[in-house]
């Protein structure tokens, strides 16, 4: 079990001073905190349990998603600074921090008593936990479980545990219920997910194409030779021989690159209108709004079966 301690005493940017000298920071006196209602408490990421002592008032975000399920879970004010591409909600504090390629310097010049992540770049997890600072990763979710249970994880690490649960339990009400509306609507319906230009799509084994799937569509992109550990890479021509009722992409301008591709006008969708501009960070993030990409593919499966 990793035990994440305080470091109240100490200044992070003194510490990451501290560590590149070989001075440790056990060399000086612990200060003593008064542990809030609840903690210490004993949350489990990734790699195994971390024991935080204190409710978390300097909490650094990473990872957009996490960012926007820190906001959900009421940890919102807590957080202090946020990766380059957390923006939203508005309020968040976003930074030019990198969550890709974090610098251990540049995040504890928050002063985090806590930081939260969801890819471990530069073995950024090991650097952090050697200046005692706690952090927990929390990769991408692969389903909608996963989002569930991190907000129930990052509502009781930052001491607002009945939040986190409510939170949870409202996002999957909301996306059952947006199913339910859609009933067997979709039945027999195929679709292609556009990730980007260079038609980089998904396959059914990920968290995107787990939601399409909840209204029972079927996904071309499983008929790839090669997924890709299911991001695969399809031809135009594969894309055209499958003919797809819906094409969905997630990047400005893709609804004008789909249509205006030769021999894209045979595809049933591009005849019949149903290409579809996502958000694409609605329906690129685990995260709260993973209903509002919900909404949006219910939307387009009623009109196409309204036609």
């Amino acid at each position: 079990m990793r035990v994440a301690r305080s470091l109240a005493a100490f200044s992070l940017p003194l510490l990451v001073t501290l560590a590149a000298c070989g001075g440790s920071p056990s060399d000086e006196p612990a200060a003593e905190q008064s542990p809030a209602e609840g903690f210490p408490v004993t949350v489990t990421d990734s790699r195994g349990e971390v024991t935080l002592e204190t409710v978390p008032e300097r909490v650094v975000s990473l990872s957009p998603s996490l960012t926007e399920i820190l906001f959900e879970v009421g940890a919102g004010e807590q957080v202090v600074a946020a990766d380059e591409y957390s923006n939203h909600p508005p309020e968040a504090p976003t930074t030019d921090l990198s969550g890709f390629t974090p610098n251990v310097e540049a995040v504890v010049e928050y002063d985090p008593d806590l930081v939260v992540l969801s890819d471990d770049g530069g073995d950024i997890t090991e650097q952090l936990e050697n200046l005692e600072v706690p952090t927990l990763l929390l990769p991408a979710a692969q389903t909608l479980e996963d989002t569930y249970s991190q907000m129930e994880l990052l509502g009781e690490a930052t001491g607002n545990a009945e939040e986190g649960a409510a939170a949870a339990d409202e996002l999957r009400d909301r996306i059952d219920d947006v199913v339910a509306g859609v009933e067997d609507d979709a039945a027999g319906l195929t679709y292609y997910h556009e990730i980007d230009a260079q038609l980089y799509s998904v396959t059914s084994d990920t968290f995107i194409g787990q939601v399409y799937g909840l209204f029972g569509l079927s996904n071309i992109a499983d008929e790839a030779e090669d997924t890709a550990g299911g991001y695969p890479q399809l031809s135009a021509e594969f894309i055209v021989e499958q003919d797809p009722d819906l094409v969905f992409v997630s990047y400005p301008g893709g609804v004008e690159d789909v249509t205006g591709r030769p021999a894209f006008d045979s595809v049933t969708a591009v005849r019949e209108g149903n290409v579809i501009e996502l958000d694409a960070d609605t329906s690129s993030r685990w995260g709260p709004r993973v209903a509002d990409f919900a909404e949006d593919v219910a939307e387009a499966v009623e009109a196409a079966r309204g036609e």
